[in-house]
C-alpha cells in the first residue's frame, strides 16, 4: 500500500472507530522542500503517524500542532519553514510549507460499562442515536452480539483496564451502569485518568456517597470526583430501563450541545412583561 492509500485507510478507520486523530495536508509550498501540495499524513493523540509531510525538525513540530489541534478541536493553518541545520532540517535552502491541520471528524463514543438491563436499553439507544457504541463487562455473557446485536464493539475487561484497550478523549462518553462498590473503585480512578467528556456513574445518592468516600480515602481528589456525574441521567422521573436510559442519553445531549435542560415550553408570563415595559 503506497503513503497516500495508507492515509486514506487510516483516515477511515479513524473516522468509523471514534479514534482521535488530526489531518496534515501540505497545501502550498515555496523552495525546496521534501514534500509537494497534497502530501497527507495522519496524526493520532499519542502522537503516532500514518504517512508524511517531509521528516525531520519540521515533521516533529507538525505533530506537536496536530496533536494540539485535536486537544482543541479547532483547525488551523500553519506555515513552517526549513532553514536550519541546528533544528535538524536536512538543509538551510529557505524552502517553506503552508500546511492546514483538521481534527478528523469522528461519531462520538458511548462506552457502556454494565451490561445488565439499563446497559442493555443504553446501548441500543446510542446507536439510534449515532453514537460509536461500546459494550464493555468483566463478565463475558454481559458484553457479546448476542446480549445487543449491531453495536461496533464489545470488550470483556476489567474496568480498570478498560483504557487500556481504547482510547478515551474529548469526544468519549463513558456511562457506568455497574453493579456496585467493588467494580467502581477500580473503573472510577482509570476513567479518571483519561479526557473523557463525560463520566457517569449510576445508583442512589446513598451508593455514590459510599462510593466517594472510599475512592477518597484510597487518594483520589476532591477536584477529580467533581468530574464525576452520579447519580447519573437528568430527573425525568425515569422507572424502567428504557426511561433511565432516555435520561441519560438527554444529559449526554445536554453536556454536548451545551444546553440547560430546562422545559421549552412557552411561558406567557415573558410576553406580558416585554409589553407592559
Amino acid at each position: 500500500m503506497d503513503d497516500m492509500a495508507a492515509v486514506y485507510a487510516a483516515l477511515a478507520q479513524a473516522s468509523a472507530d471514534g479514534t482521535e486523530a488530526a489531518l496534515a495536508t501540505v497545501i502550498a509550498t515555496q523552495g525546496s522542500m521534501p514534500r509537494h501540495a497534497g502530501s497527507k499524513m495522519l496524526v493520532y493523540s499519542d502522537g503516532r503517524i500514518v504517512g508524511t509531510v517531509g521528516g525531520g525538525a519540521m515533521e516533529a513540530r507538525v505533530i506537536a500542532a496536530a496533536r494540539e489541534v485535536i486537544h482543541s478541536g479547532s483547525a488551523r493553518t500553519e506555515t513552517f519553514v526549513l532553514n536550519s541545520l541546528d533544528d535538524g532540517d536536512p538543509g538551510v535552502c529557505g524552502g517553506s510549507a503552508q500546511i492546514f491541520i483538521e481534527p478528523v471528524q469522528t461519531a462520538p463514543q458511548l462506552i457502556v460499562v454494565g451490561g445488565g438491563h439499563v446497559g442493555q436499553a443504553l446501548a441500543e439507544l446510542g446507536k439510534w442515536m449515532g453514537f460509536y457504541v461500546v459494550l464493555t463487562d468483566d463478565r463475558p455473557e454481559f458484553a457479546t452480539p448476542q446480549l445487543v446485536p449491531g453495536l461496533n464493539r464489545y470488550i470483556v475487561c476489567a474496568g480498570h483496564e478498560l483504557p487500556q484497550r481504547i482510547a478515551l478523549g474529548r469526544t468519549s462518553y463513558v456511562c457506568a451502569v455497574t453493579r456496585g462498590l467493588p467494580v467502581d473503585l477500580g473503573l472510577i480512578p482509570a476513567l479518571l485518568a483519561t479526557d473523557a467528556a463525560y463520566i457517569g456513574l449510576i445508583g442512589s445518592r446513598r451508593r455514590w456517597a459510599l462510593t466517594r468516600k472510599a475512592l477518597l480515602e484510597q487518594g483520589v481528589s476532591e477536584a477529580q470526583l467533581q468530574r464525576v456525574r452520579s447519580p447519573i441521567g437528568l430527573e425525568i422521573g425515569a422507572e424502567t430501563p428504557r426511561e433511565i436510559a432516555i435520561s441519560i442519553l438527554a444529559e449526554i445531549v445536554q453536556v454536548r450541545r451545551g444546553g440547560d435542560g430546562q422545559p421549552m415550553r412557552w411561558d406567557p408570563s415573558l410576553e406580558q412583561g416585554a409589553a407592559g415595559t
